[in-house]
């Protein structure tokens, strides 16, 4: 990982950043959108880094079912505040480098740098969180403490461009659209994709390993006022949203995928833009093509790397390569809790020995997302495959930099998790 996560509404680098010119030139063929496809995706070189994505829908303290007021947001986010909220607004970074941005819901999102050091990375987040909270509290606002909002309906309070196209495209399927938008929160960790040879390895294993961490960590059984029957009513909202653009693969296959970068390409190809950029009058929604037939027809009009950009921040699976391994699947967790799935991740990550065993682990629970999401540890299969990944992990601690006090929290914190849902398990 050579740069910060984006933000949620940023694109990806566009062609002059890569010297294949500017974003506004036509794709010439399929060959040359593959090849940019790979080149923005997918960045190789040896492991180091680890980034975080920090959401949390948002509730006034003494009101928590009351609709948010965007003013009131940007009056507690100050200088903070991202430029979608407060046009005029400088976006400052928090102390410790931390990014806000805010969904279209009023969910805040805090995006780390990227840190060689996990202990680092969680001093440095926990201090920007602290000045996060401290802001919203003066504004009578608190956090949430689950992945969907468990007590309004879904309201959208940001209206930008984008978000009025995405949700129109979305709106064609139903409820879910709106429910993701503007009601859900997520905790994304990034890693980087290693080198070329160990490409394969990290990208399945941050496939394989999904469904018994979103188990695990399964943490919104509440949506808009209800219960849902779900343990993650969140990953229920966007496995079901939209799969073309946010499932899982569907041949992810245990061994590793040999040419992670080849199946990426051709399902971005195979994609249709969910929708289309056309001047200052703003965005409509595509013909029914995927993005590599309109290449081909150049119907109505050719499309440029600008569009391919758009096209690509509009796909949402599990995992997503953004030139590092963005993991999309695990629920926000309560405030300072996000450190204990951050540390999972990073020692299953750390040495590649641990990967193989971690895949193998995990392999019986291969592609059962959505009993994952609907029965979390209650799903036997899951359960065996979450509690033989933790003690993996806790074995694998040692892998890490973090002081002796934070793996004993984060150690305790596991086990009791796998108790608590599993009764009897050890």
């Amino acid at each position: 990982m050579t740069k910060a996560p984006h933000p949620p509404d940023a694109l990806p680098a566009g062609p002059t950043a890569t010297g294949t010119g500017p974003a506004g030139t036509a794709i010439d063929d399929l060959q040359a959108a593959a090849g940019y496809i790979a080149r923005i995706c997918f960045k190789t070189g040896p492991p180091r880094r680890i980034g975080l994505e920090l959401e949390w829908t948002v509730h006034y303290r003494d009101q928590p079912a009351r609709h948010l007021d965007p003013d009131d947001l940007t009056g507690a986010l100050g200088d903070h505040a991202p430029r979608t909220l407060r046009p005029t607004s400088p976006h400052v970074a928090l102390p410790h480098g931390g990014l806000i941005t805010v969904e279209p819901g009023g969910q805040v999102e805090l995006s780390t740098p990227p840190t060689d050091s996990l202990h680092t990375l969680h001093l440095a987040a926990s201090a920007d969180l602290a000045t996060l909270t401290r802001r919203l509290d003066l504004a009578g606002l608190c956090l949430g403490h689950q992945g969907c909002d468990p007590h309004r309906p879904p309201h959208q309070i940001l209206r930008n461009r984008r978000y009025a196209a995405m949700a129109a495209a979305f709106d064609r399927q139903g409820q879910a659209g709106a429910d993701m938008m503007c009601g859900t929160a997520g905790l994304q960790v990034c890693l980087d994709a290693g080198t070329d040879r160990q490409l394969a390895l990290r990208w399945s294993a941050a496939h394989l390993l999904g469904p018994p961490l979103l188990a695990l960590f399964a943490n919104s059984p509440a949506r808009g006022g209800r219960q849902t029957g779900w343990a993650s009513s969140r990953m229920q909202t966007w496995l079901t949203l939209d799969p073309v653009r946010t499932a899982a693969p569907a041949d992810h296959t245990h061994p590793p995928e040999p040419d992670p970068v080849a199946g990426w390409v051709r399902r971005v190809l195979d994609t249709p833009p969910l929708f289309v950029a056309e001047g200052p009058a703003g965005w409509r929604l595509p013909g029914p093509m995927s993005f590599g037939e309109w290449i081909v027809t150049n119907t109505p009009r050719p499309p440029t790397y600008a569009d391919l950009d758009l096209h690509l921040s509009t796909l949402f699976p599990p995992v997503r390569p953004r030139g590092y391994l963005e993991i999309r699947y695990l629920d926000a967790q309560p405030e300072r809790d996000w450190i204990v799935p951050a540390t999972v991740l990073a020692a299953l990550f750390a040495r590649d020995e641990t990967l193989r065993t971690a895949i193998a682990y995990a392999a019986p629970a291969t592609d059962r997302w959505l009993p994952a999401a609907r029965h979390g540890l209650a799903d036997p299969i899951v359960a065996t495959s979450a509690a033989a990944l933790v003690e993996l992990a806790c074995d694998r601690f040692t892998d890490l930099d973090l002081p002796a006090e934070t793996i004993t929290t984060v150690t305790s914190a596991l086990r009791r998790r796998l108790q608590l849902s599993v009764p009897g398990m050890e």
